[in-house]
């Protein structure tokens, strides 16, 4: 492959999407790219000509280690629906004029089922005209909620955290010797990836959290707020996880039974927030007990300083595995991840069409959630913790993790 490359982050950010964005630029180099240009706030930016030269940023083997362990997206995000062609030919006519003019033979776009619904647009697009442009999807989503690939990087990090989180959370809860629940909230919008997560808290030195609830199946406040009751009659500290996507069986999530600020993205993604505090405020007219909410918000997605080695790693791999594949001649395609054991933990990457992942939204399998609905079962807590071992510290410089950030300065 003869050309330059540009490669651009999108969605929401995670403690590892910059370790992808080092292994598309680490391997594009290796592999003889003359440049490799960044967009600046994903394809929203490129539409904008703000694009960033990474050979003037990354000049040194310790800025790409740098990279690797800084979290949030290095180049900017964006939350940009790109339209189909028949609604907006003159678009795409303008992000090829400056594919052409940059001279891109690749361009790949790290993120979640949006992203790759851009990338699926952009390769159908390029062999509508006859374009040799490559088109490569690099998986990231902390909600794990990518069709096909076993899991996504992003995931295992804020899998992590949130186990870690609802361990000092139940040790916080034994403290005082009073009736007391605390609700945490946790991300992954219609998938209860990463609620499950919470039950890794359970272990020989932690009882776990009490209930677990997860949105694929309906939630009854009133069914809850009667086991929140038996549960009291034996135990005074509670922990409950609850994911923000949780709804009641006509369809409304939790958090709109209360006061809530009303938000859609161009997605027609509602704004996810106010589910524990919801709950909290029940359990604590119902019961007069001490009510706390705990929203881990974009918590779950920065927290650099407790990434998985093991999620990092495979982050870095994922990047250097689309830049492999679109040299070899591949396009329209997304990277997977492909689980070949357990224990021990071994994980290859691979291929797959990226418009049979394209929006496509993989929740948990329902077999995988006890019963009742309060709790998930042995063989999920077994898929998720491979995911969340070891550790890749960050590079402290006077007490405090050092970063790399791009000027923002552009093309």
């Amino acid at each position: 492959m003869v050309g330059n490359v540009v490669v651009g982050q999108s969605g929401g950010p995670t403690s590892v999407i910059n370790s992808s964005l080092a292994g598309v630029y680490k391997t594009a180099k290796d592999l003889g790219a003359p440049r490799v240009y960044g967009m600046r706030h994903g394809i929203q930016g490129f539409l904008e000509r703000n694009l960033v030269d990474l050979d003037d940023k990354l000049r040194s083997e310790m800025d790409i280690e740098l990279l690797k362990r800084t979290p949030s997206a290095y180049l900017g995000s964006c939350r940009f629906k790109l339209p189909e062609y028949d609604a907006n030919p003159e678009m795409y006519d303008k992000i090829f004029a400056l594919l052409e003019e940059l001279e891109i033979a690749a361009f790949f776009y790290i993120g979640g089922n949006d992203s790759m619904d851009t990338i699926n647009k952009l390769s159908k697009h390029a062999d509508r005209i006859g374009s040799p442009i490559r088109f490569i999807g690099v998986p990231k989503t902390i909600d794990n909620d990518l069709d096909v690939t076993d899991h996504t990087p992003g995931f295992g990090s804020a899998a992590k955290y949130i186990a870690s989180v609802s361990k000092e959370l139940i040790r916080d809860g034994l403290v005082y010797d009073q009736k007391q629940i605390t609700i945490i909230e946790i991300m992954g919008r219609n998938a209860g990836w990463l609620t499950a997560a919470a039950a890794l808290a359970k272990c020989e030195d932690c009882e776990g959290v009490d209930l677990l609830y997860l949105p694929e199946l309906p939630f009854d406040i009133d069914k809850f707020l009667d086991k929140v009751e038996r549960l009291f009659l034996t135990k005074k500290a509670l922990v409950v996880a609850v994911s923000e996507g949780i709804k009641t069986a006509d369809g409304k999530y939790v958090f709109e039974h209360g006061v809530h600020t009303e938000y859609v993205d161009s997605f027609g993604h509602k704004q996810l927030s106010g589910t524990a505090t919801y709950l909290a405020n029940l359990c604590g007219q119902r019961f007069g007990c001490k009510a706390r909410a705990v929203e881990l918000a974009t918590l779950q997605r920065c927290a650099g300083h407790l990434t998985s080695r093991v999620d990092i790693t495979e982050a870095y791999q994922v990047g250097g595995t689309a830049v492999s594949a679109a040299f070899a001649g591949e396009t329209g395609k997304m990277v997977i991840l492909k689980r070949v054991s357990s224990d021990p933990y071994i994980c290859t990457t691979d291929l797959y069409d990226v418009d049979k992942i394209a929006n496509v939204e993989k929740k948990v399998p329902l077999e995988w959630i006890t019963e009742d609905g309060t709790y998930v079962s042995q063989e999920l807590i077994n898929y998720i913790r491979p995911l969340i071992q070891a550790e890749l510290s960050p590079i402290m410089i006077t007490g405090q993790p050092r970063h790399i950030v791009v000027d923002i300065d552009r093309i």
